[in-house]
């Protein structure tokens, strides 16, 4: 079989740098076995896997084109889950825990993150490769106009890492943007708090209308809403903060 061809539907940009690819590979940790690469393509990053004797290699992978063509030069691999990743119920697949790893499509990468952030006591480490404006956003700090959602809700429960920026020219077709690579590994809290869904929907709610303060971001919770916190923007507060905030919304008989 020919060289699969990179599907625009689909988010495909193939890596073409052998060194990048092994330098991704690198970055994975050996604390767990398992480990699940999602969408691997042409396998650039599942031939650098298989080169790890202690690691035992999973794909899943979307594309049909992509599966034939990893069934006929990769031996080696075991397990080619041909299934939507965001479909699947992955986590069933794996008797314990199992690390994460990719070149994450552009136009799902979001996605993949909230499901891993559901499967967390499962994944104890994600590297991913996806764009750079969302690798930053992930890894964004407080005070910062790229926090938001998505970095307050993964580094209430993963310690991340902004590893290295990756150029347009390495890929096939090249994205019109530069991409990254981040490691999220799981941290030590086991549960919230406070409700997790209150959590949840307190964050969507303040980031939703991020220039507007609290009190007016946050008005169906006025009435429990702590002083402390309404003047205050949504990129103020710590994740910490945010867990706070919750925590006295849900029980302001304690505050």
């Amino acid at each position: 079989m020919s060289l699969v061809r990179p599907k625009k539907k689909l988010g495909q940009h193939f890596l073409t740098d052998q060194n990048i690819a092994k330098k991704i590979v690198d970055s994975l940790g050996a604390d767990v076995p398992d480990v699940l690469e999602i969408g691997p393509g042409m396998g650039v990053l599942t031939n650098y896997l298989l080169e790890r004797p202690e690691l035992n290699v999973h794909v899943v992978e979307i594309d049909r084109e992509s599966v034939e063509y990893l069934q006929q030069h990769f031996s080696k691999l075991q397990n080619i889950w041909s299934e939507d990743f965001l479909k699947s119920d992955i986590s069933t697949k794996f008797d314990g825990k199992f690390s994460v790893i990719g070149n994450f499509p552009y136009n799902i990468s979001s996605q993949i993150f909230f499901k891993v952030l559901k499967m967390r006591n499962q994944v104890p480490e994600v590297v991913g490769m996806v764009q750079k404006e969302v690798a930053e956003r992930i890894a964004s700090k407080h005070g910062n106009k790229t926090y938001g959602i998505l970095s307050v809700l993964l580094q209430a429960f993963f310690d991340i890492e902004y590893l290295f920026t990756v150029s347009e020219s390495v890929f096939n077709p090249p994205p019109k943007v530069k991409s990254a690579v981040i490691r999220l590994k799981r941290n030590s809290l086991q549960e919230l708090p406070c409700s997790e869904e209150l959590f949840v929907k307190v964050v969507k709610a303040a980031f939703n209308q991020r220039r507007k303060m609290l009190r007016n971001s946050l008005k169906e919770y006025c009435a429990h809403l702590p002083e402390e916190y309404a003047e205050k923007r949504p990129e103020q507060l710590s994740v910490d903060a945010f867990v706070d905030l919750t925590c006295k919304i849900e029980y302001p008989e304690n505050g």
